[in-house]
């Protein structure tokens, strides 16, 4: 069978909060022809793995880079691996995936309200530029 992985699946494959869903989950993606997982599958399970799991960013990384690895998994390998970049690096995940499709897409300059992403992206190498909220222009 060649499957989607929905983020759920993916986060019970890995955090094993509910076992039958658990088993079921992993016997998936282990017996699976192929396993799509988007872009907005890996953002999302990124993100509830840190906030809701409270998992560390390294073991985040590593269950990706095993996914990375598999035969498989077919993944935007690029954006993911700009992704882990900025995961790495102290920064969100997301960022590093929007900075590179960003860039794919024509846009140059990454820009957001976000101090820590436009730091982490000029430190990679990339154009980014802070936006100021209206009243802080003075």
């Amino acid at each position: 069978m060649r499957v989607t992985a929905d983020t759920n699946v993916l986060l019970r494959a890995t955090v094993a909060d509910e076992p039958d869903q658990t088993r079921s989950a992993q016997a998936l993606l282990g017996e699976a022809e192929l396993v799509a997982m988007p872009l907005q599958a890996l953002c999302e399970f990124v993100w509830v793995a840190r906030r809701a799991y409270r998992r560390p960013s390294h073991e985040i990384g590593a269950v990706i880079r095993t996914w990375l690895d598999s035969p498989t998994v077919r993944l935007d390998r690029a954006a993911v691996e700009a992704g882990l970049a900025m995961l790495d690096a102290g920064g969100d995940f997301a960022d590093g995936v929007i900075a590179f499709a960003g860039r794919q897409m024509g846009g140059a300059v990454f820009t957001s309200f976000d101090r820590r992403a436009v730091e982490l992206v000029r430190a990679s190498g990339g154009e980014a530029h802070l936006l100021a909220a209206a009243n802080d222009a003075g």
